[in-house]
């Protein structure tokens, strides 16, 4: 018994003794594995993962311009909305210049219309008609019935001007 018995305990002990080494050689192992793995993995991911960044960094420095652009327009918007009385200020004045073009149109057409029916004109064109063989003549009554005219109206137009 006592060799059967030494055998089996040789056995264990052997048993023993392998699954310690075993445990040694891994726990020994075990680290440089995680660093190798470490490696592997970091190999691995390290180039894309650079690209993204370089890639992040771009995009935000697009964001940041747009961002300034949009800021800069805002500030546009604004200024606009403060100039808002000018702009009225100027349709004003348009809507009276033009209002003033019309009335010294209106008056034109009004002196047009008095100059027209003038007795010194009517005059001077019927001694045009009567007189067609003598032109120079005509011509002649013709500037004077208008310097007559010019007269009349500066007279007519400065005593109208004092009676107002």
């Amino acid at each position: 018994m006592s060799f059967n018995s030494d055998s089996d305990l040789e056995v264990k002990v052997r048993k023993a003794t392998e699954r310690i080494s075993e445990n040694m050689h891994i726990v020994a192992n075990e680290p440089s594995l995680a660093f190798y793995r470490l490696q592997e993995h970091v190999r691995k991911a390290l180039n894309p993962m650079v690209d993204r960044r370089v890639d992040v960094n771009k995009l935000h420095s697009e964001l940041q311009g747009r961002c300034y652009d949009i800021e800069y327009a805002v500030g546009a918007l604004k200024a606009m909305a403060k100039a808002e009385d000018s702009f009225k200020n100027i349709q004003d004045n348009l809507k009276n210049a033009i209002f003033l073009k019309q009335q010294l149109k209106y008056e034109e057409s009004r002196k047009k219309k008095s100059d027209s029916s003038s007795v010194y004109k009517r005059l001077s064109a019927h001694i045009t008609l009567d007189l067609p063989e003598l032109p120079e003549l005509s011509d002649v009554v013709r500037e004077t019935a208008n310097r007559v005219e010019h007269m009349m109206s500066k007279a007519t137009h400065h005593s109208s001007s004092s009676n107002s």
